[in-house]
């Protein structure tokens, strides 16, 4: 009797979420392989090393404090608790407060940084305490990082003992929960743009400033809530198949890439120290640069040339990363979505942890809710990830939505990038943006947003539904 082969059908999925997760992964590749290379250039090249200490000591903590909580995943759902949730909560309060009271204290008292210019213990190399230079460490950063993990601890600590009452494992979908915390944060940054566009000088105006950020922290914390609980969901079902990734991810990717940015941050200037005597074929001047030959490292600071190399290194490595992620997406296809998503969730974090200081924390944190939001609607998408699905014809009105509603939404990012401005050394926007003067990119932000939710909503008709 003949067999006949059966041919296998191609995987397939829906217009409209095949455009979501081209954007996600779009604002990932311009994130990893565009503006974090470039953010490390502008601090090795600054005429002192400050920025890249304080940068490279937040980035790392961040990666680590993922890390950390993604180990508290892994021992409160992998796949029944290791340790008595209740355990991880009082811990997780105790760390809470602990972070909070940290950031507020030295935000109030004025010492964020260490060590401050006055500063004079066991000094090495020029340095204030043994070789760090003035402000290298940031408090309020820390503080804001063992606040967030506490927050993990608690919120997972919590679904778990939900789980072991009740033992439902199926994926809820995107719940009212996750709905109203996804619109109120929505709403309160559209509240802020709003004042941050036609109000000048916002950052003078003390208690309105104040109420701004309170405003926009809340707007955090419910953008975060939303995004943990749908990503909860989304691998509840399938976590003998997802867990060994989300592992892997963390110990792999957050943890080391964590502990390689420590180490730059404890060597920076020790490694000045050293390169800049080298005279084989000149390599040390081609490297470093000094303002003073009689100071150093401490009037040192990395030559442009090595800020292209360390850039370069950088690029390739995500860009290797990403294109693997192409590669892969058939054959692990839950590592890819898992992967991408977290990554996203901790570059919204390193958004807020990097930019801490006063005049940035405002722009800061509403970048963080930005990119929260993205990492939300993206887990909500991947619901549907982990099977195969179908997908209906789109015709030509159907592809025309599809390219124009990834333009509008391509456009309308650019002009919400446009609006907040860290610091002096970044590249201006392209779209002209001066709080309560200028407001091209608040208004082209508008109008290209609700372009893109028009076609977005035609899209998704029922014609065009899986």
């Amino acid at each position: 009797m003949q067999q006949v082969q059966q041919r296998e059908l191609p995987e397939r999925i829906s217009w409209a979420r095949a455009m979501i997760f081209a954007v996600g992964f779009f604002f990932i590749a311009a994130m990893l392989i565009g503006q974090l290379p470039s953010y490390f250039y502008n601090q090795m090249t600054a005429s002192t090393l400050e920025g890249f200490e304080q940068g490279s000591l937040a980035l790392g903590v961040t990666c680590l404090a993922g890390f950390a909580i993604i180990q508290v995943i892994m021992l409160l759902f992998d796949p029944k608790p290791v340790i008595p949730p209740v355990i991880l909560t009082g811990l997780g309060a105790i760390l809470s407060l602990a972070g909070a009271a940290l950031a507020l204290w030295v935000s109030l008292t004025g010492n964020q940084y260490f060590p401050k210019a006055s500063t004079a213990f066991a000094p090495l190399l020029s340095g204030k305490f043994l070789w760090f230079q003035a402000n290298a460490v940031d408090f309020v950063m820390i503080g804001l990082a063992i606040l967030w993990v506490g927050l993990a601890m608690i919120f997972y600590s919590i679904l778990a003992m939900g789980e072991m009452r009740n033992p439902d494992r199926r994926d809820l979908g995107t719940t009212p929960a996750i709905r109203w915390m996804l619109v109120g944060s929505i709403l309160l940054l559209i509240i802020f743009m709003v004042a941050y566009t036609y109000v000048q000088n916002l950052e003078a105006k003390g208690l309105v400033t104040t109420l701004v950020n309170v405003l926009l922290a809340a707007a955090v914390f419910m953008a975060f809530g939303a995004f943990a609980l749908r990503m909860h969901y989304l691998m509840r079902p399938v976590r003998k198949r997802t867990m060994a990734g989300l592992y892997a991810i963390g110990a792999l990717g957050l943890a080391q890439f964590g502990a390689v940015l420590i180490l730059l941050w404890l060597v920076a200037y020790p490694l000045i120290a050293l390169i800049h005597p080298w005279t084989f074929i000149g390599l040390g001047k081609y490297l470093t640069n000094c303002a003073r030959e009689t100071a150093v490292p401490v009037s040192c600071s990395f030559s442009q040339d090595a800020g292209y190399l360390f850039d370069a290194i950088i690029t390739t490595n995500f860009f290797v990363l990403l294109m693997g992620a192409v590669w892969a997406w058939r054959s692990n296809r839950n590592l890819v979505v898992v992967g991408s998503v977290v990554i996203t969730a901790t570059i919204a974090a390193s958004a807020l942890l990097v930019h801490t200081a006063p005049k940035q924390i405002t722009t800061a944190m509403m970048v963080c809710i930005g990119i929260l939001v993205l990492s939300a609607i993206w887990s909500s998408v991947a619901r549907r990830e982990f099977a195969v699905v179908g997908e209906n014809n789109l015709g030509c009105l159907g592809m025309w939505l599809v390219m124009g509603t990834c333009l509008f939404i391509y456009l309308a990012a650019f002009a919400f990038f446009s609006m907040p401005a860290f610091n002096p050394i970044e590249t201006p926007p392209n779209i002209p943006f001066t709080s309560g003067s200028s407001t091209d990119a608040f208004v082209m932000l508008v109008l290209l947003g609700v372009l893109a939710g028009i076609q977005f909503f035609f899209l998704t008709r029922n014609r065009y539904k899986v």
